[in-house]
């Protein structure tokens, strides 16, 4: 236990309460958190992992909980109410105010798994479950292959039904576990993994090497913004030290999944890519942010790094750190601003993340899968990644695949693949015989196009010119049975609700825009003036991206202004 909680325990056996700024912080309150804490570090920095222990015992954040929170780490309880306020998964409970039910229920209502009838699948879960059940409709939680999606407690169902949540809920079956088919630490060596990481550190792959083959391979960074990796590490070794590293596993935007895909097939071929770019950019400390969403993932990753600490005490420290329900903090700088105990609200740039990021110093910030591929470029060359590609393009892309495709799932493409090749080679085709009608090329932000331009290839900066952008290259495809119009209010509604209302043309923008959407007939020319404000004035790239869906409707899809085809997404 931290001398200064046990300094704070020692205090409170010698009085019942404490009276702060007119609260009266109950003994026992403080003692349970003390208790969830003990074995942590008292840090700042550690205040959403508090906040998380709390939630995790008690399903709430009761207000005592919270104030004793702020007494234990010295800060205001403002302080720690803006953080537990702004994030989803805590649930605050003030005096006076009903208790959560004791288990809460997730059903995703996003695109996906709207498509696959999650508003029925809601409505009648909400019918026949007792008094001590919840059934929260909640954003994507990445599982869009298998939709519909329904989190029980913290254990997903996939493709579910009524039927298999009541069973779930009844024998009160609420975790998950880590992945069992996971290539573990043993298996991944066997098979030569660490070997490039043990020839980097002994001096015997020059680091100016991998910057090369990494900048030859033309590598661009995977979490959707397309930086290429090569420069960025070059550029934040270029940094003065002490430089830090931040991987950012929170994959939110609807549609996208293959993070997860890759991490429960292959966690230590990310880990590896991880202690490569480590030593050849210099960095001092590591921190992995994943989404809270995966808690199966955080076990697994949590067994596997005791293991590498124990294998390779020579490198940077590194630290698990979980969301909290947040899609605000898969943008880079307020994921930093979550690591750092705060809330998920991005900076303004400059300066960038390399140069002042994570505690203010020099970042080197990445998506899991950016690292992933690292081993593979390293040992095979450049010319391996850049020998594959279609249409004048070079090198893969991992597509989340989703909607009415008959093999949904991560399908490693070559870049510049049009969306018919994709739906056709490696999808199946269009589920039930239907003719396509439209797509999501990157998730909910990327835009919609029409089966009309199907024929595009699929790349960084090939659908610019459309209105439209691959982004994390999270495709849902759509059929004849859809409304766009609908999938399209589903995405806006999704931005409204996950805005983090820091700046107006976003804040604002996202709730004006879902009305003027949901009116009968919509009105173009105040819509097309309100993208544009939203575009040009918000800070960061959900408010700049917010209105793609909603624009590609006027323009690709005159048909459906006047009204939907169903007044919902089909299922």
């Amino acid at each position: 236990m931290p001398d200064i909680v046990r300094k704070g325990t020692e205090e409170m056996k010698k009085r019942k309460n404490i009276v702060r700024r007119d609260r009266v912080l109950v003994h026992e309150a403080l003692l349970e958190v003390q208790n969830l804490i003990e074995d942590l570090p008292l840090q700042r920095d550690m205040l959403i992992e508090y906040l998380h222990r709390i939630q995790d015992k008690h399903h709430q954040l009761s207000d005592q909980h919270l104030l004793a929170l702020a007494t234990i780490m010295k800060i205001s309880q403002a302080e720690v109410y803006e953080v537990a306020s702004f994030y989803h998964h805590f649930d605050i409970v003030k005096a006076g105010e009903d208790s959560p039910a004791e288990l809460t229920v997730r059903v995703c209502d996003s695109v996906s798994c709207e498509m696959a009838g999650s508003v029925a699948l809601i409505s009648k879960l909400k019918d026949i479950v007792g008094d001590d059940v919840r059934i929260q409709p909640v954003p994507c939680v990445g599982r869009c292959e298998s939709a519909p999606v329904v989190v029980v407690g913290k254990k997903p169902i996939l493709q579910a039904t009524a039927e298999d949540v009541m069973t779930d809920v009844n024998a009160k079956n609420t975790e998950d576990v880590a992945p069992a088919d996971a290539i573990r630490y043993d298996a991944y060596v066997a098979d030569g993994g660490y070997e490039l990481y043990k020839q980097v550190m002994a001096g015997n792959k020059p680091h100016e090497e991998l910057f090369t083959t990494l900048e030859d391979s033309n590598l661009r960074g995977l979490g959707g913004a397309g930086f290429p990796v090569g420069r960025k590490w070059r550029i934040v070794n270029g940094q003065a030290a002490p430089r830090m590293m931040a991987i950012n596993i929170d994959e939110g935007e609807p549609g996208t999944f293959k993070d997860r895909v890759y991490l429960e097939r292959d966690p230590h071929r990310f880990l590896e890519g991880m202690l490569i770019a480590a030593e050849v950019v210099g960095t001092a400390e590591i921190y992995i942010y994943l989404r809270d969403e995966y808690p199966g993932i955080q076990i697994l990753l949590e067994e596997e790094l005791v293991i590498l600490r124990e294998k390779f005490p020579e490198a940077p420290p590194m630290q698990l750190r979980r969301g909290a329900g947040a899609y605000i903090c898969g943008e880079e700088s307020a994921m930093v601003e979550s690591i750092e105990g705060k809330r998920g609200m991005p900076r303004l740039r400059p300066p960038y993340l390399a140069e002042v990021g994570l505690f203010g110093r020099p970042t080197l910030e990445h998506n899991m899968e950016s690292l992933y591929w690292v081993r593979d470029l390293v040992e095979k060359g450049a010319d391996w990644f850049t020998s594959q590609g279609r249409n004048g393009r070079k090198g893969m892309r991992s597509f989340s695949v989703s909607g009415r495709v008959n093999k949904p799932g991560v399908h490693l493409a070559p870049a510049g693949i049009t969306l018919r090749e994709l739906v056709d080679e490696y999808c199946g085709g269009i589920l039930d015989g239907k003719e396509l009608y439209g797509y999501f090329p990157g998730g909910a932000s990327g835009g919609i196009l029409p089966a009309s331009k199907a024929d595009i290839p699929l790349d960084f900066d090939t659908l610019n010119e459309h209105g439209c952008f691959i982004g994390s290259a999270a495709v849902i495809v759509l059929s004849e049975v859809d409304s766009i119009r609908d999938v399209a209010i589903n995405a806006m509604k999704f931005f409204e609700h996950e805005s983090c209302g820091q700046c107006t043309p976003c804040r604002v923008g996202t709730s004006k825009a879902v009305k003027l959407m949901q009116q009968g007939e919509w009105d173009t020319d105040l819509m097309a003036e309100l993208s544009t404000v939203m575009m040009d004035a918000s800070i960061c790239g959900l408010g700049q991206a917010a209105p793609n869906p909603m624009n590609s409707v006027i323009t690709y899809f005159p048909n459906e202004l006047k009204q939907s085809k169903s007044g919902g997404v089909s299922s």
